[in-house]
């Protein structure tokens, strides 16, 4: 087998950078300074990590012999490799100051025919929102073990409520997204048919329930803040972080 090459690209490198000038902002004095820091840290951030969810779909898929994702370019981390500048940039981005709510924005074309086997194909789809839990893990572990200044905490820890929010989602079993992939190679040829005919739409509809009907969304969260806790989380911080993202709730 071809070796994989990943060489992150200079715009990745630059979203590094901006969520890095996020986490300093946070650090000087000031409510504008703190906001402000928040903000350029959570959504550049946030698109980071979409870059690393979409990588780790193209990184299993690879090894599982689907060299194509190479090809395509989906092994550079170069966010407009997986993206519609509208679709999966601009929309997830305003859904997510507007409502907190992570809307998994990328894709990435995987040729099934060319994986190994139905296994492979369900790690494939799994490999997405994985990355988001360990990442959610791995931005807890910062707070609790690093004990960095409060706000810069609450920026951080509500990051990683959001990572853990993305699983949760992603992981439902509903066309369209991840843990459907995930089954979708084993179930009946009908019900692949089914989901082929719902991938389009099933997911907005599921979306449009989020924001539309708030008991449904404080749900999610409230199994997303479990989960959140449950791995290390400081919910007190998320929340700070996210009272800061979204100031203009609390004006």
């Amino acid at each position: 087998m071809k070796r994989s090459a990943v060489r992150p690209s200079p715009l990745f490198l630059g979203l590094l950078a901006a969520t890095a000038a996020g986490a300093v902002l946070t650090l000087l004095e000031g409510d504008v300074a703190i906001i402000s820091g928040t903000i350029l840290f959570v959504l550049a951030g946030w698109a980071v990590t979409l870059c690393l969810h979409e990588f780790g779909h193209a990184a299993v898929a690879y090894k599982g012999g689907d060299f194509s994702v190479r090809d395509k370019g989906y092994l550079t981390l170069d966010i407009r490799r997986y993206t519609d500048p509208v679709l999966s940039i601009v929309l997830p981005l305003v859904l997510l100051v507007m409502g907190g709510i992570p809307l998994p924005g990328g894709a990435v074309w995987i040729n099934h025919h060319a994986l190994r086997s139905k296994k492979v194909e369900s790690l494939v789809s799994l490999a997405g929102p994985f990355s988001n839990l360990v990442i959610g893990v791995l931005l807890a572990l910062v707070v609790t073990i690093f004990s960095p200044p409060a706000a810069l905490a609450a920026a951080i820890s509500y990051l990683a409520l959001l990572q853990v929010f993305a699983f949760v989602l992603n992981i439902l079993p509903i066309p369209g997204l991840d843990g459907w992939g995930a089954l979708e190679p084993f179930l009946p040829y009908e019900a692949q048919r089914f989901g082929a005919k719902a991938r389009p739409w099933a997911p907005l509809v599921l979306f449009a329930v989020l924001i539309g009907f708030s008991q449904v969304s404080q749900l999610f969260f409230q199994v997303s803040v479990s989960l959140f806790e449950l791995l290390g989380g400081v919910p007190g911080y998320a929340g700070a972080g996210a009272s800061a993202f979204m100031f203009w709730r609390y004006l």
